[in-house]
């Protein structure tokens, strides 16, 4: 049985995509890829079918990331009992998950910077339209609230995933 793990962004094609690759990578470094069921969506509808942004693809890439290139798509009713972690990028995000969730599951989302002791900051502010900088100060984020998420993952309740995470996770 898989962990399902979804990214949430406002429109998915910049953040919940690089934290998609970003988790990817970091669980196929440790070898427990086909362990997990991840993906990434948006709470607006406004990009759906489309890729995700090329600046979002093009910094993670030069990090050694694979972005998934599936067309985005907007959060579903059923993603929220499907997924058992649901991962927001910013409280905006968080509250409309939280809002949408059924009952029973309103407190599952999360924050991604909630994985991260002591982070400087909570909200991953949203980088499009914007600068190759701004989606590289996103990155740093991902790359931190990822490794925590993993941690948190591997540590809670899951056994068979002990002992495999790697010490190059940021």
């Amino acid at each position: 049985m898989s962990i399902g793990v979804l990214f949430v962004s406002t429109g998915g094609i910049c953040r919940a995509p690089m934290a998609a690759g970003v988790f990817r990578t970091f669980a196929t470094r440790a070898r427990i890829e086909d362990r997990f069921d991840i993906a990434a969506v948006g709470t607006f509808d406004g990009h759906a079918g489309e890729p995700p942004s090329l600046l979002a693809f093009e910094v993670a890439q030069r990090r050694g990331y694979d972005v998934p290139v599936a067309p985005v798509r907007p959060l579903r009713p059923e993603d929220l009992s499907r997924y058992d972690h649901l991962i927001a990028m910013d409280r905006s995000t968080l509250a409309a998950l939280r809002w949408m969730a059924p009952s029973g599951r309103t407190d599952l989302p999360q924050l991604l910077m909630r994985h991260v002791p002591q982070a400087a900051a909570i909200d991953i502010v949203d980088p499009y339209g914007g600068t190759a900088e701004d989606y590289e100060r996103a990155l740093d984020l991902i790359e931190k609230g990822c490794a925590g998420l993993m941690m948190t993952i591997v540590s809670n309740g899951n056994p068979s995933l002990q002992g495999k995470i790697h010490e190059d996770l940021p």
